[in-house]
């Protein structure tokens, strides 16, 4: 039998009856949107992170795009981000009108450098987007001193694949002027479809958020600013619910299968993401470089063991971006894509698997 690249059957075993009760009262009360669990899961994620406020939203990349419109960022506005990311960090800067202004990342993290945000900052930014990729939050306490020397321009955490992770002494999303997660299924903290959340302390920009996530509306029928439909299902924040029960268990479980993974691959000729000092790493990928990659995935591949490539092509070399923007040199983004691979990663990974995954690497 194949082994999964991250085990949900397996989370879900263990939390099936938390997980059923949930979805059973959803189905006994029928309020399948902004039924009384969204309300429930927004104060629990809020009190988790320390931050004010949390609206819950529809994907993670519905969090970020709602949370520059509630920025009122448009049309000749400019955006900082990392290059090496999901497209959609970067594909909702385009969607909200403004330009995208990529710089590179640290070779050891895969993180923003920034070292080169200053440098990349016009009289046209007006806001800053790191993302915390693999589950670690980026240098945050950095990026919000660069933009308070620049007339406090906004920072938005993409924290898709960080939620849990610890910042000094602060948690993932509650970093900067606003957080934003993903619930995506494989995410470490995930639901049964698309959701995601937005996390702020600032009341105006919850207030905006949580209109415009309802088509802009600021009371039934009355429509004060544009949105979209952009509200997170009744059912799946009952399912994130029954997850958030153990989700401080999860995150242990992972650091500790990340050790393994640490002490397993001493021997290997591969190096890993470096883990800073004074961060956490929910671990939403264990991810190693090796100028063999493509060896190497094919001895797992042989072993029946899944791999992943985060991320292949840089944001900038997409066909969508490239021929249409700009960009300075971008060096350390294209040689890291050339070396990243994603091992199977979960909670429920068993040793057993871990140094099934070590020995077909050890053997390529």
């Amino acid at each position: 039998m194949k082994m999964p690249f991250v085990d949900l059957k397996a989370q879900y075993e263990t939390l099936r009856p938390q997980i059923q009760a949930r979805i059973n009262s959803v189905l006994e009360h029928g309020q399948y949107i902004m039924g009384p669990e969204v309300a429930e899961l927004e104060a629990r994620l809020a009190d988790f992170t320390g931050a004010k406020h949390c609206i819950s939203v529809s994907s993670g990349t519905d969090a970020l795009l709602i949370s520059l419109m509630a920025l009122g960022i448009g049309a000749g506005d400019e955006v900082i981000t990392t290059c090496f990311s999901f497209v959609a960090t970067a594909e909702v800067i385009v969607l909200a009108g403004a330009t995208p202004v990529f710089v590179d990342i640290e070779a050891d993290t895969c993180n923003i450098d920034t070292h080169q945000i200053e440098c990349a900052i016009t009289d046209r930014t007006k806001a800053i987007i790191p993302v915390s990729l693999y589950g670690q939050p980026a240098d945050m306490r950095e990026i919000n001193e660069i933009a308070a020397r620049h007339g406090n321009i906004p920072v938005i955490e993409d924290a898709a694949q960080s939620f849990g992770a610890m910042y000094e002494d602060r948690k993932s999303c509650n970093l900067s002027t606003v957080g934003c997660t993903s619930f995506f299924p494989s995410k470490p903290l995930g639901c049964f479809g698309d959701g995601g959340a937005v996390f702020t302390s600032d009341d105006s920009i919850a207030e905006a958020c949580r209109e415009i996530r309802i088509h802009g509306q600021s009371e039934r029928y009355l429509h004060s600013r544009l949105g979209l439909g952009g509200r997170m299902d009744t059912l799946q924040c009952a399912i994130v619910l029954a997850k958030l029960d153990e989700f401080d268990r999860e995150i242990q479980l992972r650091q500790e299968k990340a050790e393994l993974y640490n002490h397993l691959l001493d021997d290997a000729a591969v190096s890993r993401v470096r883990l800073k000092d004074g961060r956490s790493s929910v671990y939403g990928q264990y991810t190693i470089f090796s100028t063999k990659r493509d060896e190497l995935r094919a001895a797992l591949s042989g072993a029946g063991i899944p791999s992943a490539v985060h991320y292949p092509t840089p944001i900038h070399c997409q066909p969508v971006f490239r021929d249409t923007l700009a960009f300075k040199e971008l060096n350390v983004a294209e040689e890291v894509c050339e070396l990243v691979l994603s091992l199977p990663m979960s909670a429920y990974i068993s040793e057993q698997q871990q140094r099934s995954v070590v020995d077909a690497l050890l053997m390529a």
